[in-house]
């Protein structure tokens, strides 16, 4: 003999179905439409402050906002990239893709993949080149408050790649950054100089600092060991430019006759 089922259990579970049909078509529809402000306050409050997105419109998958470093949040420092930044996030099966548009900087956008790890999260750049004004330093709080930098930064990057496995930070690939006719506000003399940083990533990765060419002298090279970065190096004057660059000498590290010492970690 058939069983009947009863209408008013049919009912109940078909309330249930379209209940959790419409929970989903909710949670969806909040990820795609997501606003960009979410993103905007989840990274002002990753970076203490540091990186700040304003005006942020769109969503968190396609959006535009300015841009801010400041020294902190509420602090006394800040520097606003010229024009917008534009991004374009598209989710994969094992992470996130993402396209920086910075006409202000980067001739073309800026790609990195976003993969999740047991723990952590890994970036991986695409090969690239931007130019940065050097004030935007001055946004990140001390010593570059004090010296507000003057002049233009050019980054290129080589199969470079930034791991978090908790604390620890790994670097792979080559990042490449040239510092060309930097001045301060510490010196009359402008501008002081063009240098070049290099970081060569694998198990122990090395930054070493050269002078290209200019009055103030810099060199030194370092080691990061995962947390922190170990540099030594030193600072001096040209022939000639002694007195010019003297209150900066001081400024910059120990002073130890001609030369100034720099000892970082």
């Amino acid at each position: 003999m058939a069983t009947r089922r009863s209408p008013v259990l049919g009912t109940s579970t078909g309330r249930r179905w379209a209940i959790l049909g419409a929970l989903i078509g909710a949670v969806l529809a909040l990820s795609v439409y997501a606003p960009a402000r979410w993103l905007a306050a989840f990274l002002a409050a990753r970076s203490d402050g540091h990186l700040q997105l304003v005006n942020a419109r769109g969503t968190v998958w396609n959006g535009s906002a300015g841009v801010v470093f400041s020294s902190g949040a509420g602090g006394a420092e800040s520097i606003s990239l010229p024009g917008t930044l534009g991004w374009t996030l598209r989710p994969r099966w094992d992470g996130v893709t993402a396209a920086l548009d910075i006409p202000c900087c980067a001739p073309k956008p800026l790609e990195f993949k976003a993969r999740p790890r047991p723990g952590g999260l890994q970036l991986e750049w695409r090969d690239g080149q931007s130019r940065w004004p050097a004030a935007l330093l001055s946004g990140f709080g001390a010593p570059w408050n004090t010296l507000k930098p003057e002049g233009v930064l050019d980054i290129s990057m080589q199969g470079f790649a930034m791991q978090w496995d908790g604390p620890q930070l790994r670097l792979a690939g080559r990042a490449v950054l040239d510092a060309t006719d930097i001045s301060s506000s510490l010196s009359t003399l402008k501008p002081m100089g063009s240098y070049r940083i290099t970081l060569e990533g694998g198990p122990t990765p090395t930054l070493l600092l050269t002078t290209r060419e200019g009055s103030l002298q810099l060199s030194g090279s370092g080691r990061w060991n995962g947390s922190a970065l170990r540099f030594d190096g030193e600072a001096s004057a040209a022939p000639g430019r002694e007195d010019a660059l003297s209150n900066l000498l001081n400024i910059i590290g120990r002073r130890e006759g001609a030369r100034s010492l720099i000892t970082l970690g």
